[in-house]
């Protein structure tokens, strides 16, 4: 489960995803849950598709809460529960997919027995773009609208650097700990994540090969 990663800067993601910030408000570099943090959908106006940015708040708030500020975490979205889950259903069905960039995020390594933060970068130097739903609510005594975001995330047992994070389950056998990643979607897939559907979108559900990562101890 990811609650910690670092957002590129405006111009970082203008030049790698071909979209621009526009009136866009800015956002920390250092993203934790229910912050503002950016994301890439297809655009909702216009004739051709195009992507647009957008900045939201990290914990997708669903159609039904009375409040952007839930009582559970909506930070991250297992992928094998999008269909079934009550708040992510609907975005999942109507094809609410979007793009998440980040520098490098966090994850906890325990195989000293204590929390020891590593961070994810790219072995390539570049952003991670990582897959993830988006929601738009309003507040229906108000009519503020929050836009708003989750990661998905995926078993990651059998690979061979996700599955040492977070922390053992010793109720659980080795190979069935349900240890968790996030979504990679590489660049030429951008535009199929976001637009395609969602049969195709599913394929694209996978972990990264551990190649494509630079791991190190923070």
């Amino acid at each position: 489960m990811c609650t910690r990663y670092i957002a590129p800067e405006a111009g970082d993601i203008e030049r790698h995803w071909h979209v621009g910030a526009g009136s866009a408000p800015a956002w920390p570099r250092e993203i934790f849950p229910r912050y503002a943090g950016p994301f890439i959908r297809l655009a909702r106006h216009g004739s051709a598709p195009e992507r647009e940015l957008v900045v939201g708040q990290w914990s997708l708030v669903p159609w039904f809460a009375t409040s952007p500020k839930l009582p559970y975490p909506t930070c991250n979205a297992r992928s094998e529960e999008l269909a079934a889950k009550a708040s992510y259903k609907h975005p999942w069905a109507r094809g609410q997919r979007c793009i998440v960039p980040a520098e490098s995020f966090f994850e906890p390594c325990w195989e000293t027995g204590k929390h020891v933060p590593w961070r994810f970068s790219r072995s390539d130097n570049t952003p991670w773009g990582l897959a993830g739903l988006w929601n738009t609510w309003v507040d229906k005594a108000t009519g503020e609208i929050v836009e708003s975001y989750t990661l998905l995330t995926i078993n990651a047992d059998t690979h061979p650097l996700m599955k040492r994070m977070h922390r053992p389950d010793p109720k659980r056998p080795p190979d069935l700990q349900d240890k968790r990643s996030v979504v990679p979607i590489a660049p030429e897939d951008v535009d199929l994540w976001l637009a395609a559907p969602q049969a195709v979108a599913q394929q694209l559900v996978r972990l990264a090969p551990a190649e494509d990562f630079l791991a190190t101890p923070t």
